[in-house]
């Protein structure tokens, strides 16, 4: 089998996906038949700056170079072989926030990630005009917002964009997008996969009231379908990617999608009554709908997949960042008793002692909000922990504690698909909350009450998927996107399920009870601590 990859890679017949996540840049390298064979990575964070959560774009190009060299070193060392050439790449990223430039591609201000809280008049205003939720996280409700705020920079715009499609840019020079990022930055017509055209002509209303001379058609990235051929890598981006030079330009590019779409892809759920749960700094689940919900709630987004389907999507800001966090601490102890265990050592076992604490987590209690959490109504976060005198106070109950925190605000959201009937034959979990499988799976399945499984491949995440969209791209045949990942993908997969037990599910049901009385806690903390 070595000799195999070593003549795939070789003679570039490999794909390549990259993903931009909150932090970890990770670039994976799969063969025609979807398998991993290397990857590199590159840890990066957000800065809290001048009240906006941003990254700098100097950091993302840094990043990429050296995740991507990273993955050169990973090459060499497991095949004895230099990568030069793949068949195509695919970038991800996380969804939305805002990146906007001017005529010579300037930075207009920094950019504005999908964490940020700061655009509740906007979305609120336009999720009227609409009668179509708008998140405070979309782009257009950045931008709105910015309109609203007279901020100087909005006569200046030429394009604004998301993460994936500006790295995108970067390594080809097209300003294109996949539908299923798109789908953040504006809403989507599904019937022609481009943006919704009433709602563009509205909004070119607004641009005019305001003097500005652009519409907004002329500035948001051209809308591409699933297995489109979205550009080739240029010279320029190639030696980005590679300084060096070993990595030749050249290949095709599939379009850039955002991470929600991504994660569908790595765990084959894009078809109808099938969806999944990404958990990592932020958490959130993507949900195929057979039809349009009731009405429109604050607390869903209406997205798509890559392929143009309307999904039900329910964000939560805060994910696991809290808990990694107190895995710190631990490490610190580690230290300090003179038996230093690595981070990673350190969340497997405070994941595995999770699984023996109480189904109620013994009355302890935790609000994982690092930043302002949506769905439940906080424009800011204070993480806390607090308990009783009586709770059952031990480090299994503390630790699973935690991870019920982690997926309670999702919980709120996956409540209101439940009563407008939504049917979910399959959800999958992916991401790093489901790396130690049994407890991840155990705590999601608890607060669901549905059966939740997860796929060999579930740690690899977004860059798996778009390397498998860059791979449709090239092999597609006359084939949809479900017909390529059952036949060619998917068909062996090892999944493993995990079936809530009855006692499972009434005891995150009295958690949840407590978390949503104990979110009074957290009002008056993020009134209280400064």
């Amino acid at each position: 089998m070595k000799e195999k990859f070593c003549r795939d890679i070789t003679e570039g017949k490999t794909y390549l996906g990259i993903e931009l996540g909150s932090t970890r840049i990770k670039a994976v390298l799969v063969t025609a038949s979807g398998e991993p064979i290397a990857s590199g990575g590159h840890d990066w964070e957000n800065k809290f700056e001048n009240n906006i959560w941003t990254y700098s774009l100097e950091d993302v190009r840094t990043g990429i170079t050296d995740c991507f060299s990273k993955l050169k070193q990973d090459v060499r060392d497991k095949y004895g072989v230099p990568l030069t050439q793949v068949s195509s790449i695919g970038i991800s990223a996380m969804m939305h926030g805002y990146l906007a430039f001017d005529k010579d591609d300037n930075l207009l201000v920094p950019f504005r990630t999908w964490r940020n809280t700061m655009t509740d008049e906007a979305a609120s205003r336009l999720t009227k005009e609409f009668n179509f939720n708008i998140p405070q996280r979309w782009s257009i409700a950045h931008l709105y917002g910015a309109m609203l705020n007279n901020e100087n920079h909005i006569d200046k715009i030429s394009k604004i964009t998301t993460l994936s499609g500006y790295v995108h840019y970067l390594l080809t020079g097209e300003f294109v997008l996949g539908v299923g990022d798109a789908s953040g930055v504006f809403p989507i017509d599904s019937e022609t996969n481009d943006y919704e055209k009433s709602m563009i002509e509205k909004f070119n209303q607004k641009l005019a009231e305001k003097g500005l001379k652009y519409r907004l058609e002329d500035i948001l990235p051209k809308v591409l379908a699933t297995g489109e051929n979205a550009g080739v890598l240029t010279e320029q981006g190639a030696k980005l990617l590679d300084p060096a030079g070993e990595f030749k330009a050249g290949a095709p590019l599939c379009p850039p999608e955002g991470d929600a779409g991504t994660g569908m892809v790595a765990t084959n759920s894009i078809s109808e009554r099938t969806g999944n749960v990404s958990a990592g700094t932020s958490i959130f689940a993507m949900i195929v709908l057979e039809k349009p919900l009731s009405k429109v709630y604050e607390q869903i987004d209406i997205v798509t997949t890559p392929t143009g389907k309307p999904v039900a999507m329910v964000h939560c800001n805060n994910g696991s960042s809290d808990i990694d966090a107190w895995a710190n601490l631990f490490v610190e102890f580690s230290k300090l008793s003179g038996n230093e265990m690595s981070k990673g050592k350190v969340l497997d076992l405070l994941f595995e002692t999770a699984l023996s604490g109480d189904s109620d987590c013994g009355g302890l209690f935790s609000c994982n909000y690092i930043s302002g959490e949506h769905i439940t109504g906080f424009s800011q976060g204070r993480p806390l922990f607090a308990r009783t005198q009586n709770c059952r106070f031990n480090l299994s109950n503390f630790f699973r504690n935690h991870l019920y925190s982690a997926v309670s605000s999702l919980k709120v959201g996956m409540n209101i698909l439940q009563k407008e009937n939504v049917k979910i034959d399959r959800l999958l979990g992916h991401g790093g909350y489901f790396k130690a499988r049994d407890a991840g799976q155990t705590v999601l399945a608890s607060a669901t009450g549905a059966p939740v499984s997860v796929m060999e491949t579930a740690g690899e995440g977004g860059s798996y998927g778009v390397a498998l969209l860059a791979s449709y791209m090239m092999n597609k045949n006359g084939r949809t996107l479900d017909e390529f990942l059952n036949q060619d993908i998917f068909k062996d997969s090892k999944i493993s399920t995990i079936v809530p037990t009855d006692e499972q599910i009434s005891g995150f049901e009295k958690y949840f009870d407590r978390y949503l009385k104990g979110l009074n806690i957290e009002a008056a903390a993020v009134e209280s601590l400064e």
